[in-house]
C-alpha cells in the first residue's frame, strides 16, 4: 500500500506539470529542448555529444553526496528501487520538481538515479531528462538530446531519456535498464519492465 501511495504520488507530481508545447531552443545555458542532428547509427556519437555529457558529470558530480543533492532540489522521490527481471535496474529516482517543465537542459536533468548500497547509502548512477505529455504531446516526434531520442512512457506518460554518466551499462549509455544494477539491498522495490 505504501508503494502505491509513493507512486500515485510521484504520478500526481507529473501529471501536475501541464503546460504549452515544447519549442527547439538551443541557447547555451537555457532550459530549452536540444535537437541536435542524429547520426545516422543513433548509438553512435555526434559532434558535441561527448563535450555535452562531460557538462553534465561536472554539473552532477557533487551529487553523489545525496544529501547535497537533496539540499539542491532533488529531493521528491518519484519512484522505489526500479528493476526489471531480464534487463537490469535503474534504482530509485530522485526529482527536482522545478525542472519539470517541459523543456530540458544538460546541467539540469529532472531525475537523479540511485542504487542502494549494502551500507545503506545511495549510489549515484544516471540520470534521467523526463518531459510530460502534458508538454510535448505524445503523438508527436521524439524530443531529442544527445543525438538520442526519447522514449514513450505511458506507465508515467511521459518522454524519458536516461544517460548512465555514473555507472557503465553494457546496454548502452542512454538505454533505460542497466543490467549492473540492482535493488538487492532494500526492501523498497517496483518491478516492472520499461522500454
Amino acid at each position: 500500500m505504501r508503494r502505491t501511495a509513493q507512486l500515485l504520488a510521484g504520478l500526481a507530481l507529473l501529471a501536475g506539470c501541464g503546460g504549452g508545447p515544447v519549442t527547439p531552443d538551443t541557447a547555451g545555458g537555457s532550459r530549452a529542448l536540444a535537437t541536435p542532428t542524429l547520426s545516422s547509427d543513433d548509438r553512435s556519437p555526434v559532434a558535441g555529444e561527448g563535450k555535452d555529457l562531460a557538462r553534465l558529470r561536472q554539473a552532477t558530480v557533487a551529487f553523489h553526496d545525496f544529501d547535497q543533492a537533496r539540499a539542491a532540489g532533488w529531493s521528491a522521490k518519484i519512484t522505489s528501487c526500479m528493476q526489471d527481471p531480464a534487463a537490469g535496474g535503474m534504482g530509485f529516482h530522485y526529482g527536482n520538481p522545478g525542472l519539470i517543465d517541459g523543456s530540458v537542459s544538460v546541467e539540469e536533468p529532472e531525475l537523479l538515479l540511485y542504487e542502494p548500497e549494502k551500507n545503506g547509502k545511495l549510489r549515484l548512477v544516471a540520470v534521467e531528462y523526463i518531459i510530460p505529455y502534458t508538454f510535448h504531446s505524445r503523438a508527436a516526434d521524439p524530443p531529442v538530446l544527445f543525438g538520442q531520442k526519447f522514449a514513450r512512457n505511458d506507465v508515467f506518460q511521459l518522454w524519458g531519456l536516461h544517460a548512465w554518466v555514473w555507472r557503465e551499462n553494457p546496454s548502452g549509455a542512454f538505454a533505460p535498464w542497466n543490467p549492473k544494477v540492482n535493488c538487492d539491498n532494500t526492501t523498497d522495490v517496483m518491478a516492472m519492465a520499461h522500454n
